[in-house]
């Protein structure tokens, strides 16, 4: 069959799906919590308008920073997007007329909690917004059979250095025990013995 004997319907579905396809390759872009900061391992897109070969995604290394053509390694981690877009900007002056900088956050992967011990699932998880620790051991897939849920402790980094809090699940079950709920913070550890 012909090239041009190829229904237009067709062309269109197949172009759709093509086009589809390579959407399905660029994971689509995150609504950071209000307190966000850029950290290792985040995922970013920095889109400099009119500008291809600047334009990249790109993830946060280690030492929180990234590399951009042209601008080398950036200091990235600690800051908000828009302040990472304000340095970009201030930084491609050198290289760009006007230049205007956007910065899309892919995935956040510097805001985890951790969750040990007794559940079904132990593991990392994202903290991509406000979440209790119900909230976080029902994610873990729940406490196991044999878990101790009356003495549960998170671990939390204060002022440089580590805090326990003690958590009791059947408490926070009750209709009281709303207040016994406590809400995560990045990088917290959830040991449920």
């Amino acid at each position: 069959m012909a090239i041009s004997r190829i229904p237009a319907l067709l062309v269109s579905v197949l172009l759709a799906a093509a086009i589809g396809a390579a959407a399905a390759d660029t994971p689509a872009p995150v609504i950071p919590p209000a307190d966000y900061v850029i950290g290792p391992e985040d995922v970013l897109s920095i889109v400099f308008w009119r500008d291809k070969d600047m334009s990249l995604d790109v993830t946060v290394r280690p030492d929180g920073k990234i590399s951009l053509p042209l601008l080398n390694d950036v200091q990235a981690s600690g800051l908000t997007p828009a302040q990472l877009c304000d340095r970009l900007g201030e930084d491609a002056k050198r290289f760009i007329e006007e230049p205007t900088v956007t910065v899309i956050v892919r995935q956040i992967n510097s805001r985890r909690v951790f969750v040990t011990g007794e559940v079904t699932r132990p593991g990392p998880y994202p903290l991509v917004g406000p979440t209790t620790v119900l909230q976080m051991l029902a994610t873990a897939g729940g406490l196991r059979e044999y878990a101790d849920g009356k003495h549960i402790v998170i671990l939390r980094r204060e002022n440089g250095r580590t805090v326990m809090h003690r958590f009791n699940y059947a408490d926070a079950l009750k209709p009281r025990g709303v207040s016994a709920n406590i809400e995560l913070t990045p990088g917290d550890t959830i040991v449920v013995p």
